[in-house]
């Protein structure tokens, strides 16, 4: 039984290799947009996650950064710094704005340093300054790539002018992307005195930042006091409701054609060997082997094919960053073991009806067609 489940498997190898083929194009759509989810998702909360700051404080009542605002008064930076378990405070200001740039609009967060201070600025330079002077801006490198910017050049943000001084990588996503100025060239555009949006709160080492965060509640008044991994967490929420839940969307409609695909390929297959299989009931093969060997034949099909779309995937990412930079393309393990089970499981189920169909009817018809 085992040599006829192989043999019989391997016998008609172009009508195979197409099963697999077609299962495979079903899976490895589902696994690029569960790759792009991963990539976009990853983009949204990059500031927070790369700055890697213990808490995060921002005005009571705000907890997110995307399509909101938020003003602390600067004295309150004092006041944060004298809580008992604090080593640093990083104060940033922040917008949701438009950059101006090669003759487009693009969304951007941009992000107001203090000067001389790297702690909130680009975690990976791809050319220029690594923090931005008076009147200067680090933009994405995806941006220059894409409008031919060059170091040098003029944008807009947020109707005033700005001199690019550096180019960042890993700070765009089609939602969005981060832009670096200086915290006083900021400020003068949002007339903001006397206030930042939020600060950055290094924790000692041994402190726990979850009661570090209801200290500086306790001790200081009117802010609101996340962790970064809440923060982030927040702030995804927020992503996901604002356009990241199309992208899942669609995720979820690849993997129901990824189900309907795989179930009809391998329904078929089992569907063209019904007559065999009859035959094997009639010479006295149990019933289970002929389950055994039926559901081996359906799982070969379902792995060579997640197999071949794992392998698809994985040669995309580097094609896709580089043609096309605005899409982030992230391959993680909780979307290969989704995928993966799904095509076992899809792949057994499928593999069941056909053959309880042909055991169910009576092996001696076999030998009268």
């Amino acid at each position: 039984m085992f040599r006829w489940t192989f043999s019989e498997l391997f016998a008609a190898p172009q009508q195979l290799l197409a099963s697999v083929a077609a299962v495979a194009g079903a899976f490895a759509l589902v696994l690029f947009f569960e790759g792009v989810f991963a990539g976009e998702s990853g983009q949204i909360v990059a500031l927070i996650d790369k700055t890697e700051a213990d808490v995060w404080v921002m005005q009571k009542g705000v907890g997110n950064m995307h399509m909101t605002t938020s003003f602390v008064a600067d004295w309150k930076i004092d006041a944060i710094k004298d809580v008992e378990g604090v080593k640093k405070v990083t104060p940033i200001l922040y917008l949701n704005s438009v950059i101006e740039a090669g003759g487009r609009n693009w969304l951007s967060f941009i992000v107001g340093l203090e000067a001389g201070d790297t702690r909130a600025g680009p975690w990976e330079l791809a050319s220029g300054a690594a923090i931005p002077g008076p009147g200067e801006a680090i933009l994405p490198d995806v941006i220059a790539a894409d409008t031919g910017l060059a170091i040098g050049d003029t944008v807009r943000i947020a109707g005033r002018e700005f001199t690019v001084a550096g180019f960042s990588s890993d700070t765009f996503s089609m939602a969005n992307s981060i832009t670096f100025v200086t915290m006083e060239d900021l400020g003068d555009t949002m007339s903001s005195i006397g206030s930042v949006s939020y600060l950055l709160v290094d924790a000692k080492p041994g402190v726990d930042a979850h009661a570090l965060a209801g200290r500086i509640m306790d001790q200081v008044e009117k802010v609101n006091a996340l962790t970064r991994q809440e923060f982030s967490d927040r702030d995804f929420s927020i992503a996901v409701q604002m356009g990241l839940e199309i992208v899942w969307m669609m995720t979820l409609i690849g993997s129901a054609l990824a189900v309907l695909l795989t179930g009809f390929i391998v329904y078929s297959h089992v569907s063209d060997r019904e007559r065999e299989l009859a035959v094997m009931k009639a010479l006295g093969v149990r019933d289970w082997a002929i389950y055994l060997s039926i559901m081996t034949q359906a799982l070969v099909i379902g792995l060579l094919a997640f197999g071949l779309a794992v392998a698809v995937v994985l040669l995309a990412i580097p094609l896709t960053d580089a043609f096309a930079p605005k899409i982030s393309l992230g391959l993680t393990v909780d979307a290969l073991i989704r995928t993966g089970a799904m095509a076992v499981i899809v792949s057994l189920l499928a593999s069941i009806i056909p053959v309880r169909r042909v055991l169910s009817v009576d092996p001696v018809t076999a030998f009268q067609q």
